[in-house]
Formats: C-alpha cells, structure tokens, sequence
C-alpha cells in the first residue's frame, strides 16, 4: 500500500482534524453532519442523517445530500491514493449518475468498496503517464439496511510531470 495513504487516513480519521478539514473546505459537508464510518485501503463508509438540514420539501433527505455523502466515499478512497504521491496526481469528479429507490427519514450510509480499483488505476496513470477515469460505485442503505439510492460517480486521473 502506498504510504501517503496510511498518513491520510490517519490525518482523516482523527474527528476533531476531519470537522476542521470539512468546516474549512466542504462546509455544505459540515453542516449536513456528514461522518466517516469507516475507511480503509479497500473501503469507505460515509454517513448523514435525515434532519431538519438535510431535508426536502417531501419530507425526505434531499438528493444533493445525499451526493455529498456518496461523492465522499469514494472520493476518501481517491484521496487516500493520490496524497503525497510523486509524482502528483491531480483528481476530478467527471461524471455523475444517481438511482434513488426507497425514500431516506434516517441515517444514510454510503459504503464505496472500489479502493483497490482506484489505487490500480492511479498506479497505471502514473506508469502511463496518460489520464484515467474510474466510474466508482457508492450504495446508500438505510438503518434498516435497505438500499436507498445508488450513485456512480466517475473520476478522472492524470500525474502531473
């Protein structure tokens, strides 16, 4: 495993540097109460709950937020691979398609299980020196574990030389 991960996510996973990370760069993130479950080099759980912050019109969590915590996911995964790479790779959200099935009243986790695919994929756009993208999958379930909504969202690679 590349050791810029294992600083990131112990960086991540301390709570008081991960709420001043998210109050400085993601702070939509930070007053939607979005939280890191658990986060490893192969996986990523994100969770937000249904409130009075997070809600729609119909009395249900609202999509964007639930993007948010999707994106979060997957993108911890992605962080965790580029951080304190040499040389550096630069990350993008590129594409974005969501399915929602069942009506989210309570907390929401996101789980993305791609990270080896990721780091894989950064490991060729290194070698190649070429761009890459990867169409990461996060499912939402809810308490009960139903699943709630399901977002790809793809990202785009390119070290930088």
């Amino acid at each position: 495993m590349h050791t810029g991960f294992i600083v990131f996510r112990k960086r991540i996973m301390n709570p008081l540097s991960f709420r001043l990370f998210m109050l400085q760069k993601l702070p939509s993130a930070f007053f939607a109460g979005l939280r890191i479950r658990s986060f490893d080099e192969q996986s990523a759980v994100v969770s937000v709950k249904y409130g009075w912050f997070t809600q729609n019109p119909f009395r249900s969590m609202y999509f964007a937020v639930q993007s948010m915590a999707a994106e979060m996911s997957t993108g911890l995964l992605a962080s965790g691979y580029v951080y304190q790479r040499n040389p550096t790779v630069s990350m993008l959200v590129v594409g974005l398609e969501a399915k929602f099935f069942k009506k989210v009243t309570d907390t929401v986790f996101f789980t993305c299980e791609d990270g080896m695919a990721i780091n894989e994929l950064i490991e060729s756009a290194i070698t190649s020196g070429e761009g890459k993208t990867i169409t990461c999958i996060a499912s939402g379930r809810n308490e009960a574990g139903e699943l709630v909504s399901e977002f790809r969202i793809t990202w785009s690679f390119k070290a930088k030389r």
